[in-house]
C-alpha cells in the first residue's frame, strides 16, 4: 500500500502536526552553523523554524507535492525515500517529526540515518508509538472484517514501543539519551472523516468510490463512542519521542 499526499489538503486538515512538533525542536536544540537533515520534512513548516535558528537545513520527503511546497518556502529540499537515504557523513543532526511511522523498513531507515550523520551526530525525533490511534485502527480493521470484498486489511504504519525502538537504535550503533512514550489526545478540527481521507489513503486506494464512502461512514460510527468527546473529535495519539547519538 502506498500513501499519496496533497500538500494543500495536508495544510488545511493537518496543520496541528507541525504545531505539536515544537517540543521536539526544543529537544533538537539546533545551533547556528550546524548542518541538519529534516527526514520526512513534509511541507517544510518545522524545517523553516530550524532554518531560522541559523542552522543549515536540508529537507527530504517521498512526496513531490510536499517538497514543492517546502521549496516555495525557500527551503533546500528534494524528493527522497527515507528508507534509502543517499548521504554519507554529512550532517550534525537528523531531525524527524511525524514521519518515521510511515517508514516500515526501519532497519534501512536507521542505517541511512547513521550513515548520514557525522561522528557524534545526533538523531532526534517523534513519531507514532505503541498504542497510537488504537481506536481508529480497531475501527478500520473491523470494517474490513465486515466487508470481505474490501480485501485484507494491512496497516501501513510502524508503531513501536520504547524497548523495541531503543533496541533498534542501539543495535545500529546509537547511544540513546532519552526515549519516552507520550499519550497525546489530539483534537481533529476537521473531524475524523477528513482525518481518514488524508491519512488512510494507503488503506482505501484499492476501494471503489462506493466502498470508500462505506468505509468512511462505518469507521466514523464505530469510533464515535471513544473519540467524539463533548462534540469534539479527538484522535487517540501516542507519540514516541527520542534523542540518540551516533557513537
Amino acid at each position: 500500500m502506498s500513501q499519496t499526499w496533497n500538500a494543500q489538503q495536508y495544510i488545511n486538515h493537518a496543520s496541528f502536526v507541525a504545531e505539536y512538533g515544537l517540543p521536539v525542536l526544543d529537544l533538537l536544540n539546533p545551533q547556528p552553523g550546524e548542518r541538519i537533515l529534516d527526514l520526512g520534512c513534509g511541507d517544510g513548516a518545522l524545517t523553516s523554524r530550524i532554518k531560522s535558528s541559523g542552522a543549515e537545513i536540508y529537507g527530504v520527503d517521498s512526496s513531490a507535492s510536499m517538497i514543492k511546497t517546502a521549496q516555495t518556502r525557500g527551503l533546500a529540499a528534494e524528493v527522497m525515500n527515507g528508507e534509502d537515504l543517499q548521504f554519507n557523513n554529512e550532517f550534525d543532526a537528523v531531525f524527524s517529526n511525524a514521519a518515521l511511522h510511515w517508514m516500515t523498513n526501519i532497519d534501512h531507515v536507521l542505517a541511512g540515518v547513521f550513515k548520514s550523520l557525522k561522528a557524534n551526530g545526533r538523531f532526534v525525533g517523534e513519531f507514532g508509538g505503541e498504542g497510537n490511534i488504537a481506536a481508529l485502527l480497531r475501527g478500520m480493521e473491523t470494517v474490513f472484517a465486515l466487508h470481505p470484498e474490501f480485501g485484507k486489511f494491512k496497516s501501513p504504519w510502524y508503531f513501536p514501543g520504547v524497548n523495541q525502538y531503543q533496541q533498534k537504535l542501539q543495535n545500529m550503533g546509537f547511544k540513546v539519551h532519552y526515549i519516552e512514550l507520550i499519550p497525546r489526545p489530539t483534537p481533529l478540527k476537521s473531524g475524523v472523516r477528513e482525518w481518514l481521507k488524508l491519512f488512510a489513503v494507503g488503506i482505501t486506494n484499492q476501494l471503489n468510490r462506493e466502498q470508500q464512502d462505506t468505509f468512511l461512514s462505518e469507521v466514523e460510527n464505530l469510533v464515535r463512542p471513544d473519540l467524539l468527546i463533548e462534540g469534539q473529535w479527538v484522535a487517540d495519539y501516542v507519540r514516541l519521542r527520542f534523542a540518540a547519538q551516533k557513537t
